[in-house]
């Protein structure tokens, strides 16, 4: 679905690209995919908007702070084509889907609006725009979830996963896997449904054959995503294929040493995928399971589908089932008529289930959500603050108290790269080496159960399995040391790089 209106404009551009995104991982495959089909029209990847021709916006609507960053983007090229008619101005994914003509109201420099289910017709609309003898301002977006059947809705939600491009990815030992689109969960306070569209999972061998693509590539971790990716269902060749028989399949792939899937659904948490993740050697050991809320009255105006009740059953399976798996949740706090007695049961439920982190999120009232048009946003912002803020120090308490009893044990790091305090320092154009060995810096990875680990190694050590000493920690991070183990002379075994 597109249309068009026009003004002037110039044809010509200089090939650079650039792309900000926001939101979820979801939305940072999106742009890896995007990046990918460009650069088969020969863009090249910028990190200075001022230096491209060509920028575009990947944006979320989960909460209005998100949004507000992306207008306030659009709002600092607002005369950017005074001086460069040539450059064309994109806003894509979930905000593109949900606000749709109000971004050309809001910010008429921008020259096209894409969907999260047209992504892949970006190229082409680029080029329309340039190449038209007059500026066309382009609309593709999918249908609402009123504006058909359930056949037409998911067909005009496409999945878009043809090109990949590393440099857009975490770090090129990490890819993001798609196995599902869109969410029929319609809780009261989300636009996932309405931006995502309905639930469609992908094919088995399609997402096998992608694996394979990305192992010879030399990626060694694999995140499989989805709104609830739990909830994966798809019958191929007559037999119905779950979550655990992807997580199967692909811990065959030769190359691939971690899987990992986010985000799950408390009710679909079943047996065979907790002991999926049990046995197969290369699935870590770590599920994100959102809560929400640890109050049963507030978790049913968020039409959640289940009870504290029920989240406790689930987080018993999963602590009989893997011991020592890690559990992250999310929260909001402040949702319509949340009480402070209410507010003290969320307090109790993270100090119960003792999570490794939460996601805490101040209620935002999304227009179009059913929370919006039905439920009053009534809770004060200085009290969503104080909440917010109550429920951070408890979260950060129980992770300090947590990463703690890591201590004096050894753990296993996918080493990922330079750590990100490396990183800021380098920026600033101060010295990063390891005092007495200029070879090393501080380096950073996840252990098999999603903990950050800080330590002291070749950078060259990025994309390999370290064994690392645990002699510290703060809430968010293990701090250690490479163990290294003296070896006799003609031993196979190797010393890890370390200077």
């Amino acid at each position: 679905m597109s249309s068009t209106s026009t003004t002037e404009t110039a044809a010509s551009h200089n090939g650079k690209l650039y792309i900000e995104t926001v939101g979820c991982q979801m939305n940072m495959l999106d742009s890896e995919l995007v990046v990918a089909a460009l650069r088969k029209d020969g863009y090249e990847l910028t990190d200075d908007p001022k230096a491209a021709d060509t920028l575009l916006f990947n944006t979320c609507s989960v909460r209005e702070h998100a949004e507000h960053k992306i207008y306030s983007s659009l709002g600092r090229l607002k005369y950017a084509k005074r001086t460069a008619p040539q450059k064309v101005i994109g806003v894509l994914g979930c905000m593109a889907q949900k606000d749709q003509e109000l971004i050309f109201k809001k910010a008429p420099h921008v020259d096209i609006v894409v969907g999260t289910g047209q992504l892949a017709e970006i190229p082409g609309l680029i080029r329309e725009t340039r190449d038209s003898p007059k500026r066309q301002q382009q609309k593709a977006v999918s249908l609402g979830r009123r504006d058909g059947s359930v056949a037409e809705i998911s067909s005009s939600f496409q999945s878009y996963d043809p090109l990949r491009d590393p440099e857009m990815r975490p770090t090129p030992f990490q890819a993001f896997v798609r196995i599902m689109i869109g969410c029929d969960k319609f809780c009261t306070y989300c636009v996932v449904p309405t931006t995502r569209g309905p639930e469609q999972s992908r094919p088995p061998s399609q997402i096998l054959s992608e694996v394979k693509v990305l192992a010879e590539q030399g990626v060694k971790e694999v995140c499989m995503l989805g709104q609830t990716v739990n909830s994966y269902k798809h019958t191929e060749d007559g037999r119905l294929h779950r979550l655990s028989d992807l997580i199967y399949a692909i811990n065959n792939v030769p190359g691939i040493e971690r899987i990992r899937f986010v985000t799950s659904y408390p009710k679909d948490m079943t047996d065979d995928l907790l002991q999926a993740v049990r046995d197969l050697p290369k699935a870590v050991k770590y599920l994100h399971v959102p809560l929400q809320h640890g109050c049963d009255e507030q978790l049913k105006l968020m039409k959640r589908g289940y009870t504290v009740e029920d989240y406790r059953e689930m987080m018993h399976r999963i602590n009989e089932t893997i011991p020592g798996c890690s559990v992250s949740s999310d929260f909001i706090v402040g949702f319509s008529d949340e009480t402070e007695e209410a507010h003290q049961r969320s307090l109790d439920a993270i100090r119960e289930y003792r999570f490794k982190n939460s996601f805490i999120f101040k209620y935002s009232e999304r227009p179009g959500t059913r929370a919006a048009d039905n439920l009053p946003d009534n809770i004060p912002e200085e009290v969503k603050k104080r909440r917010n803020n109550e429920m951070l120090d408890v979260q950060n308490a129980i992770s300090e108290e947590d990463n703690a009893e890591f201590i004096g044990r050894r753990v296993n790091v996918l080493v990922e790269g330079v750590s990100k305090t490396a990183e800021k320092k380098a920026a600033r154009g101060e010295d990063v080496s390891v005092p007495g060995d200029p070879l090393a810096v501080q380096l950073m990875g996840r252990s098999e159960c999603d903990r950050i680990v800080a330590f002291d190694g070749n950078p060259r050590l990025a994309g390999t399995n370290a064994e690392i000493e645990v002699h510290d920690c703060t809430g968010t991070t293990l701090i250690g040391s490479i163990v290294t183990r003296e070896v006799q002379h003609g031993s196979s075994s190797l010393l890890p790089v370390i200077g």
